[in-house]
Formats: C-alpha cells, sequence, structure tokens
C-alpha cells in the first residue's frame, strides 16, 4: 500500500478464491479474489494449450481510471497478489516493480 495510487490489494488463494488478507478499500475485494482466481485459471489454460513452458510474471489490467495488477508469488504456487491503483496517482513501471519485491519477500 505505499505505492503512489494503491487503493487496495489482497493475498489470495487461487485454488479456492478466497482472499487470504486483505487491505485497503475501493473494490469488493472478495468479489475480486474469486473472479481474478478465474483469469489466472484462465490464463494458465490457455498457457498449457499452446505448449508455452513459461510462467506468468504479472497480469496486467487496464480500466479508466484503474490499474489492476495480478501477480503470482513464485515460492508458494496457488497465491497471487492483486493490487488496485487509482490510474492518474500511480507510476505503472514503479508499481508493477514494487509488487514484485513484496512478492519476493513475503513469508509463509
Amino acid at each position: 500500500m505505499q505505492t503512489d495510487g494503491a487503493l487496495c490489494a489482497a493475498l489470495v488463494d487461487a485454488n479456492s478464491g478466497m482472499s487470504l488478507g486483505k487491505i485497503g478499500t475501493g473494490v469488493d475485494l472478495d468479489l475480486a479474489a474469486a473472479g481474478n482466481t478465474e483469469v489466472v485459471r484462465a490464463k494458465m489454460k490457455t498457457m498449457k494449450s499452446l505448449g508455452l513452458n513459461d510462467a506468468i510474471e504479472d497480469i496486467l489490467i487496464t480500466l479508466g481510471k484503474q490499474y489492476h495488477i495480478i501477480r503470482p508469488v513464485v515460492s508458494k504456487a496457488g497465491l497471487f497478489l492483486y493490487l488496485v491503483l487509482d490510474k492518474n496517482r500511480s507510476n505503472l513501471a514503479l508499481a508493477r516493480r514494487n509488487c514484485q519485491d513484496v512478492e519476493q519477500s513475503l513469508t509463509m
């Protein structure tokens, strides 16, 4: 939440679609967690169908007023970080970098 323009964030279990932790306001994070679980699953299925032997670094959804960043947690398969940013108050490159730093320093 220290990233410029951050509105809210969650740690999500992609197996169940449930948020394991959340902070901030502006989006129903429980609903977003479930919905974005489907986004992650769909992308993984598509990558498998295409025979891509690769991993998702992050998924960016750009809306009119917001950026939504979905970043899988490499050290804990099945979890992802979800960050919502105010588009007018954020630096997307810096936000992606900060999200990466949080993901890499996350301990379970």
